[in-house]
């Protein structure tokens, strides 16, 4: 693979000294990290570019056509989304915030640039345990974490959990929270700041303000409210939501249209694809593919999401490329995959797989080629063998009805 890569000049091998080295990475590395950090200087770095619209990084994503697009950010986007997050979130100096969310996650939402930028202390995490986030939040005194609904699931659940003697503001997207686990939190003594975004828009884009007049509602009718999506941050433009013809549906909680964006909080483009930046700012605004209302407030709130990309703890998980792996397995003909309920993630991948004639497969064995081959949390929580997919007049899968047995009694695909 690394001789394909014909601008790659060296290869770092990063060493983590609690977890196993990645398999090649000795042979393929040419110096460690603890030699790269040798070159480095006591001079300070350069703290101005000659272009602030100029690219600062490129951030991988799965969009909603399953093909990776690497989204660009501008340096301007970043340190204003930064901003935005200081300011929203209340950081300040004396905060301490816990890493639960990815950093690699569209660059953590611009966190670290926030975080770093007004010089609170950064507590990370190996992974999201609860008790080992409990832990953290009583000995190092946490004020501020960020993550998906499934992490505060994971942290409101867990058997550790006890009421806080301080606030803790926790900053929630990546899929729609549920009021449940928001109320639950809160009774914890956390204050909830949900948010809403997309790699496209640097993460967060809008964000659901707290009104004063929301605390004179009783506590189930205030989670409610707090669901929403909200309205723009302080950084980025309004949001709309759209018709197909690009006019502003009426503002009434009900009628159904596209949540469109656009700003200095939206992305350059897509790296060398000029076909799908045209398509994504059509009209002249980013369209999200998410399906939404706005209420007479001006609040936005998603009614569901885009039909084939499965939200999974607030990680995109494309259908295609997993059908794409089950498909490399010689006794598969053919699959369909679709997101089903679950109830800590919200919705977790099911493949329902033809074998060929005479293949013997089972499940645990699909499952257990599928990690090997794409990333763990893709893998599907199941696998239905069955003997055809229902199909429309074309010959295409129907993954409608697949979907509809699978999500019987649910009133949304939106869970957690």
């Amino acid at each position: 693979m690394l001789e394909t890569l014909q601008t790659v000049v060296e290869v770092v091998a990063v060493t983590d000294p609690l977890g196993p080295a990645p398999p090649g990475a000795a042979e393929h590395a040419h110096i460690s990290y603890d030699d790269l950090m040798k070159r480095g200087s006591g001079e300070p770095l350069p703290w101005s570019v000659d272009d602030e619209t100029s690219l600062i990084s490129i951030n991988y994503t799965s969009g909603t056509t399953g093909t990776p697009k690497g989204v660009m950010y501008a340096h301007r986007g970043a340190y204003l989304n930064a901003l935005g997050e200081i300011i929203h979130q209340r950081l300040d100096p004396e905060s301490v915030y816990l890493w639960t969310l990815p950093m690699f996650h569209c660059n953590g939402w611009c966190t670290p640039w926030a975080v770093t930028a007004v010089g609170p202390t950064h507590v990370c995490l190996r992974a999201v345990r609860a008790d080992m986030i409990w832990q953290l939040l009583d000995e190092e005194r946490v004020t501020h974490l960020d993550g998906a609904p499934t992490v505060l699931t994971t942290i409101a659940g867990a058997p550790q959990a006890h009421q806080l003697d301080r606030e803790l503001v926790a900053t929630v997207a990546g899929a729609p929270p549920g009021p449940t686990v928001i109320a639950r939190m809160r009774e914890l003594g956390a204050r909830i700041v949900h948010v809403y975004g997309m790699t496209e828009v640097y993460g967060p884009y809008t964000i659901n303000e707290w009104q004063a007049g929301w605390s004179a509602l009783p506590p189930g009718d205030q989670a409610r409210r707090q669901a929403r999506q909200g309205v723009s941050m302080i950084q980025a433009d309004p949001v709309r939501v759209v018709d197909e013809n690009m006019v502003d549906v009426p503002r009434d909680g009900r009628t159904m249209g596209e949540i469109v964006m656009r700003g200095n909080n939206v992305m350059l483009g897509y790296y060398r694809d000029e076909e799908a930046t045209e398509h994504a700012f059509r009209g002249g605004w980013l369209h999200s593919g998410d399906p939404g209302v706005q209420h007479s407030d001006g609040y936005v709130e998603l009614r569901d999401r885009a039909k084939d990309i499965i939200i999974s703890g607030g990680e995109n998980i494309s259908t295609v490329e997993i059908e794409h792996a089950i498909e490399t397995h010689p006794a598969v003909l053919e699959v369909a995959v679709i997101g089903i309920p679950d109830e800590k993630w919200g919705e977790r991948p099911k493949a329902f797989v033809l074998r060929k004639p005479g293949a013997d497969l089972n499940e645990a064995e699909l499952i257990g080629y599928l990690q090997t081959h794409i990333a763990r949390y893709k893998v599907p929580k199941a696998v239905e063998f069955i003997d055809e997919l229902p199909r429309t007049a074309t010959g295409k899968p129907q993954k409608f009805a697949l979907r509809e047995k699978e999500w019987a009694g649910h009133s949304s695909r939106i869970q957690g």
